[in-house]
């Protein structure tokens, strides 16, 4: 429902709402740039990486509008959620189809800009239960939130929906909304949060960006709630006096892919930086990511004025990788399978638009300690990569868009890709 190895090379937003003036002290300074102090993480240009030969996509299901995220059920078939408000029920077997009606009873969304029905997340206990999660924005411009919400999925209809987290504060635009799943051992479920939006938008007197780093706000965090959305006793903020108990770690600006690793039990995070510096993470309990502190991106524009000077700080964690020109990096899988020959444990990430181009998958090398070997491009034509899943058959599954127009109603230009490995494709 819708209101509105081996063998690499390695390499080295909206208009503004009229009635929110930007705070005096929130103006870009004049004068000379100050000297950006380099960071220790090499700097990769996704346009200069090889191109994998050793997989193809396969199309499984086309038709989806504006398609954002996935889960798997048990049996195989697939639930996708679409930015303007729908839930989707996939078929898989001998032939994929999308199913011609959406599930029903999924709460109102506000879709607009970067906001909407976000991810879904299937309850870890989930043929038990039939707990299904979803994360979505509410609100209006002026103040808008992510909300996160459980249901049943009863066939094809949501019941007994319940708000279990909504973002606090409240933030004006339709930017930087985050909101990617990951479940933990625990059963209990981290939540990516977006810092509010780029310059001009702002909040309490200063860029709303500076929310990552106040302890007081959701705003640029990753956030951990258990099952019911309560808040887990060993949270790292738990009893610190200001800080909002569900921050699990903070100052990141827009992570849109976030992944368990169930070999190593690793949390690896990719996020948005500003026009460049997008970055993956090793996410840690109670640790500061740095934005806007530290960052690898420049302010938006031709000048490309640094943000600050220093792309790395001490007690700020470094990214194990950053992408510059940028990425806008959306959706994260850790390959465990054995059908893609001596990619096991290693990431991809999903590319929107690579400089400004054609979107694509990134496979990121790790060694078994989580060091970076090396990475490679793996293209899949003039779409953008929204989200990445490993299926329960093994295989990776993609879902993109079109690159112009995906958001409008109407345009059911999104695609459910298979990753194949060229050598088990059949021979005709």
């Amino acid at each position: 429902m819708v209101v509105c190895k081996s063998g690499f090379a390695v390499s080295a937003a909206a208009l503004l709402l009229s009635n929110f003036a930007t705070p005096a002290l929130a103006q870009t300074p004049v004068g000379p740039p100050p000297a950006i102090v380099p960071g220790p993480t090499p700097v990769t240009q996704a346009l200069g990486l090889p191109a994998a030969t050793s997989v193809t996509a396969q199309t499984m299901v086309a038709d989806l509008e504006a398609p954002w995220g996935m889960a798997f059920l048990p049996n195989g078939d697939v639930l996708v959620t679409e930015l303007l408000g729908k839930l989707r029920y996939i078929k898989a077997g001998t032939s994929w189809s999308l199913e011609a009606e959406e599930i029903k009873g999924v709460p109102a969304v506000i879709a607009g800009g970067q906001g909407g029905l976000m991810d879904v997340t299937l309850h870890p206990n989930f043929s038990r239960n039939k707990f299904i999660y979803l994360s979505f924005s509410v609100g209006d411009e002026a103040a808008n939130r992510t909300r996160v919400v459980r249901a049943k999925l009863d066939g094809r209809t949501l019941t007994d929906v319940q708000t279990l987290f909504e973002v606090t504060p409240a933030k004006p635009r339709f930017q930087h909304y985050g909101s990617r799943f990951t479940w933990l051992p625990d059963q209990t479920l981290l939540v990516s949060i977006g810092d509010g939006g780029n310059p001009p938008n702002s909040l309490d007197g200063s860029f709303i960006r500076n929310q990552a780093q106040n302890l007081s706000s959701h705003l640029g965090k990753i956030v951990r709630i258990k099952d019911d959305g309560s808040i887990p006793k060993d949270n790292p903020f738990v009893g610190t006096s200001g800080a909002r108990s569900e921050i699990y770690s903070y100052g990141h600006r827009n992570v849109q892919g976030l992944v368990r690793d169930p070999v190593s039990g690793r949390i690896y995070a990719t996020e948005h930086g500003s026009q460049g510096g997008d970055e993956l993470n090793l996410i840690q309990s109670g640790q500061n990511y740095g934005w806007p502190k530290v960052t690898y991106g420049v302010e938006y524009g031709a000048a490309r004025t640094p943000i600050t000077p220093n792309q790395s700080a001490p007690g700020l964690i470094d990214p194990l990788a950053v992408w510059s020109p940028a990425i806008a990096p959306s959706g994260l899988a850790v390959v465990r399978s054995k059908k893609y020959r001596g990619w096991d444990g290693d990431v991809l990430a999903g590319g929107l638009r690579l400089d400004q181009g054609r979107g694509a998958l990134l496979r990121v090398d790790l060694d078994a300690a989580g060091k970076v070997l090396g990475q490679e491009r793996i293209d899949l034509g003039d779409v953008r990569v929204r989200d990445v899943r490993q299926g329960p058959d093994g295989y990776i599954y993609i879902l993109t868009t079109a690159m112009r127009n995906f958001r409008d109603k109407g345009q059911r230009n999104g695609q459910l890709l298979r990753l194949q490995p060229v050598e088990t494709i059949p021979q005709r």
